[in-house]
C-alpha cells in the first residue's frame, strides 16, 4: 500500500504544479495549442494516474503511471535542454530556466517514474493488485 500511496503522491504533486502553472502559459501562437493547455492536459492524466493506481494498484494502473510521469519528465528534462521548435500545433517550448515549481515537478515525475516502475514489475510477478486487496480464488475440485 505505501507504493500506491508514494506514486499516487507524486503524480499528485506534479499535477498541481502543472494546474499552479497552468494560467502563466496560456498565450500561444495562432495555429498551435497554448502551453498552458498542455499543462492542463497533462495535470488531468496524472490526476487519473494517480486515482487508478491508489484504487486498483494493478499491473495497468501502475502502466499509466508510468507512461504519465515518465513522459512529463523526459518533456521537462528535454525542454530544459533542447531548444525544439513548434512541431504541428505543439509549441516550440524551450525553457532553460530552472525555478521552484519546475524543479519540484521534475522531482515528483522522475520519482514517480521510479515508483510507478517498481509497482509495475511488483504488480507483474503476482499476476494481482500490489496491496493484496483481492482475496486469491480457490480451486474447486471436480
Amino acid at each position: 500500500m505505501a507504493l500506491r500511496l508514494l506514486t499516487a503522491l507524486a503524480l499528485f504533486i506534479d499535477a498541481g504544479v502543472h494546474l499552479f502553472l497552468a494560467p502563466g502559459y496560456q498565450d500561444t501562437q495562432p495555429g498551435t495549442v497554448s502551453q498552458g493547455t498542455l499543462f492542463l492536459l497533462e495535470a488531468a492524466a496524472a490526476v487519473v494516474a494517480g486515482i487508478w493506481v491508489l484504487a486498483r494498484g494493478s499491473r495497468a494502473a501502475y502502466a499509466l503511471a508510468l507512461a504519465v510521469a515518465l513522459s512529463a519528465f523526459a518533456a521537462v528534462v528535454l525542454y530544459a535542454l533542447v531548444d525544439i521548435p513548434a512541431i504541428g500545433p505543439i509549441p516550440a517550448m524551450y525553457d532553460p530556466v530552472w525555478f521552484f515549481s519546475k524543479t519540484l515537478s521534475a522531482v515528483a515525475e522522475g520519482a514517480g517514474s521510479l515508483l510507478a516502475l517498481a509497482g509495475l514489475v511488483r504488480a507483474g510477478r503476482r499476476g494481482r493488485p500490489d496491496a493484496g486487496s483481492s482475496f486469491p480464488a480457490k480451486r474447486r475440485r471436480p
